[in-house]
């Protein structure tokens, strides 16, 4: 994936304003703390992972960057604005597709229902759903309901919705998380073609911390009970990255080693 024109000049000057900011930002539900003192800057076209034990908090940070959570403490800003309420410009991959998915439309029913929020008229919807069909690896698939695609295909349908938005920013929780592996590897390629293609800032929450270091830029864990930032890694692989020769370098292998010692030494 090549990175976007906008985050070049970002490292070439060495700083830039982030597309998503935590500063300081606690939040608490009913009467627990889920999150507490989270800072944390998303440049624009990077790709960041959050990892961590079960119940850390990954996927409230994910609500809080989408706006489905307003703080208890602290803020979360989009842009420089302060994040309110959803934004159109953000989209969300849930892990849970079946769900996501409406079942009483087809593909191309799915993902029209995203350029209709949007306004577009129905003359120009046609050419634009069998574009993103096409994109995400869909063609001839429009006329078909999710029932009657695989696992696999569902998510890639879903992943054309979020598209349909142009959203600047992707936020995705466990997409993967219940496919197979040969799935599972195919889809991350796609998606990194995807990203790299729209240039979207994208935050991936994953359980696995070999798909966090093959697709992300930088890599954070988060310590349970509260949530908090407790390890920060920058993924310094070679872009594009190969389902085999990546994972099998020295320094991939070394993430992994610090982030499993991390995980591990949280569950104890």
């Amino acid at each position: 994936m090549a990175i976007t024109a906008k985050r070049r000049e970002a490292d070439a000057s060495g700083h830039s304003d982030p597309q998503i900011a935590f500063a300081g930002v606690t939040l608490e539900l009913g009467g627990k703390t889920i999150i507490e003192n989270l800072s944390l800057g998303v440049q624009p076209g990077e790709f960041l992972c959050i990892v961590g034990a079960s119940g850390c908090g990954k996927t409230t940070a994910l609500r809080l960057a989408a706006g489905l959570y307003q703080p208890t403490s602290g803020r979360v800003n989009f842009d420089g604005q302060p994040m309110l309420q959803p934004r159109r410009e953000i989209a969300i991959v849930f892990q849970d597709y079946g769900k996501a998915l409406l079942p009483w439309r087809t593909a191309a029913g799915n993902v029209s229902l995203a350029l209709e929020a949007g306004g577009m008229p129905a003359a120009d919807r046609p050419a634009r759903i069998e574009e993103l069909l096409r994109t995400v690896g869909l063609p001839g698939h429009a006329g078909k309901y999710p029932a009657e695609m695989s696992g696999g295909m569902q998510q890639r349908l879903q992943i054309a919705r979020c598209l349909a938005q142009e959203p600047k920013t992707l936020l995705m929780d466990e997409p993967f998380g219940a496919l197979d592996a040969m799935t599972r590897q195919g889809l991350q390629d796609e998606v990194l073609a995807l990203v790299a293609a729209s240039g979207a800032t994208v935050i991936f929450v994953t359980h696995d911390l070999d798909e966090a270091i093959y697709l992300g830029d930088r890599v954070i864990g988060l310590l349970p009970h509260p949530g908090r930032i407790g390890i920060e890694l920058q993924v310094n692989l070679p872009r594009p990255r190969d389902q085999l020769s990546t994972r099998e370098q020295p320094e991939f292998l070394r993430l992994r080693r610090q982030l499993f010692d991390f995980i591990k030494a949280t569950e104890q």
